[in-house]
């Protein structure tokens, strides 16, 4: 599989989840475990341009895939504009939930899904904010999506 650009080679049993590779395999630890069942988002990374709860995707039925992670969307000191949105609402309180929220919020972006702030919190709501902080999210992804789109 290609994660964030790279060719990485792992050998896996076939029951190790793609969010158990990323983060003990590969040493990825942004993106987060949080309720190991689906229920939260933390764990949310893009599998060939498409969000993917990591923690419910077996490793192995990803063979070839590129994987974006919140370390991927970086251009090397450049945020990335959800990145920088995100900062300039102050769209993170603990921060735990800030990875999957990021990576979903870039995959409702280009999925067209940011039209409307009632749109943003429907195709937002596979990501929970145990710190209740959705209003400055879907202000940072509002925010970020006038960015994409100039």
């Amino acid at each position: 599989m290609t994660v964030n650009g790279r060719l990485r080679k792992v050998v896996l049993e076939p029951r190790v989840t793609l969010l158990d590779t990323l983060r003990e395999r590969l040493g990825l630890t942004g993106t987060k475990k949080g309720c190991d069942r689906g229920e939260c988002g933390a764990c949310t990374v893009l599998v060939d341009g498409e969000r993917v709860k990591s923690c419910l995707t077996l490793a192995v039925m990803r063979p070839g895939a590129e994987i974006t992670t919140v370390e991927g969307l970086a251009r090397g000191e450049e945020l990335h504009p959800v990145q920088e949105a995100f900062i300039r609402n102050d769209a993170f309180q603990c921060g735990a939930c800030t990875p999957g929220q990021i990576m979903s919020a870039v995959a409702c972006i280009n999925e067209g899904h940011a039209g409307s702030e009632a749109e943003i919190r429907e195709w937002m709501s596979g990501n929970l904010c145990r710190c209740a902080a959705y209003q400055n999210i879907v202000a940072a992804v509002a925010d970020a999506a006038k960015e994409v789109r100039r």
